[in-house]
């Protein structure tokens, strides 16, 4: 993050008669931005000459970027300039965590030697309880079609089709269940696409991945790739929407493609069978649903009244958590009625999950009751499911932008 480079003495390669250490450091968190975690390194003995070593951040218990920005570069020494400080950017956010840890590590001395080349860096968490429990992963609109121009062998380029690293994020990391949002597989759900490009990436979690589908998927009539991918765990490819239970919650899928599966309306099939298993699984902690076009958004797509029938049925069952995609990018709204009003009490909050790795797009008009939105990175959405409770963070997998809090079930 920060290099200094001095003028005057030059640096001789080797030893030399000085030594260089580096501090340990300390910060507070905070609950949004960043905050400076400043580390010291001294240069000392007596000598002529100049000196220069290199510095890098690296992992402890903090991890980079969801807790800092990563720093490298040179610092440079002479009889004038002894001292030089390393700025390290922590990034804040509203979880309850343990304190966290990171290192800067000196090397490649020249002009001196390394006394101390290990600075301590302590994030001092300053949240309050966050909800311990089942931990989850959401996304949508993940894949490229593998004939894109930016497809590169599955890698991507920029942010644009980078489902492997997006992936990156999920495999071996504790997740109980990844939810798909739709649009998993571009241009069109073909099987032999899903094979070439989502399965290499996000297929590395299908054992634990309950999708819902996007409108690509129906490109191929039927959305025949997408079942015969998924198989079960899709459900009935007739419908396309089911529900299940994860530690102590009840999560439905919905299919959000209504012209292929009877409606989306009040009075339609699936809305009739929304509210009959919401009846059934009343005596859950919090529930959570989740399909692929959003009622409210801020991106280029924009808000959509045609599913305030499902909004409706959940807010009625006092539902906690919607999560859509369909618009490439980030964003989370604030509890809300049906209609899109400001509810504190029984409003469920909303979050679009849609950088899922295909690219993001754009902001045209802010809607009322948004609290964070991001189209400058790629990544997924990580939930942890709590008893009465739960806990969201945006894991960047290109780009730095992070989001996190908490909630309470209704």
């Amino acid at each position: 993050f920060v290099t200094v480079v001095s003028a005057g003495f030059a640096a001789r390669p080797g030893g030399g008669s000085g030594s260089l250490a580096i501090s340990d450091a300390t910060v507070v968190e905070g609950s949004s931005g960043s905050s400076a975690l400043v580390f010291t390194v001294q240069f000392s003995g007596s000598t002529k000459a100049a000196a220069t070593v290199s510095f890098a951040t690296s992992n402890g218990t903090a991890t980079a970027p969801d807790d800092y920005a990563t720093a490298s570069g040179s610092l440079s020494f002479d009889r004038r300039n002894r001292t030089r400080t390393v700025t390290v950017q922590v990034v804040g956010d509203t979880l309850d965590e343990q304190d966290e840890t990171l290192f800067v590590q000196l090397s490649s001395p020249l002009g001196a030697t390394i006394a101390d080349g290990s600075g301590l860096g302590t994030i001092v968490d300053d949240d309050g309880p966050v909800p311990v429990g089942t931990k989850i992963a959401a996304a949508g609109d993940i894949a490229c079609d593998p004939a894109s121009g930016s497809f590169n062998g599955g890698l991507g380029v920029g942010l644009e089709c980078r489902q492997r690293a997006t992936s990156d994020l999920l495999v071996g990391a504790g997740y109980e269940a990844v939810l798909g949002l739709g649009d998993l597989q571009y241009e069109d759900g073909a099987f032999s696409k899903f094979g070439a490009s989502y399965d290499p990436s996000w297929g590395r979690v299908k054992a634990i991945t309950h999708p819902a589908p996007g409108n690509h998927e129906y490109q191929t009539g039927g959305a025949a790739g997408y079942y015969q991918y998924f198989g079960a765990a899709a459900g009935d490819p007739t419908k396309g929407y089911y529900s299940f239970d994860l530690g102590g919650w009840h999560l439905i899928a919905l299919n959000s493609n209504c012209s292929s599966v009877g409606g989306c309306g009040a009075g339609s099939p699936q809305e009739q069978w929304l509210r009959a298993d919401l009846a059934s699984h009343s005596s859950a902690s919090c529930t959570l649903a989740y399909w692929h076009h959003p009622r409210f958004s801020s991106g280029e797509h924009g808000s959509d009244s045609t599913y305030q029938a499902f909004w409706q049925a959940l807010y009625d069952a006092n539902a906690d958590l919607v999560l859509v995609g369909h618009d490439h990018d980030y964003e989370r709204f604030a509890p809300q009625t049906p209609s899109g009003a400001l509810d504190t009490v029984r409003g469920i909050r909303q979050f679009v999950s849609g950088a899922g790795g295909k690219n993001v797009r754009t902001f045209p008009t802010v809607r009322a009751n948004s609290e964070a939105r991001d189209v400058s990175s790629l990544g997924i959405l990580e939930l942890t499911l709590g008893a009465s409770g739960y806990s969201w963070r945006f894991r960047p997998a290109v780009g730095s932008f992070t989001d996190a809090g908490t909630g309470s079930c209704h």
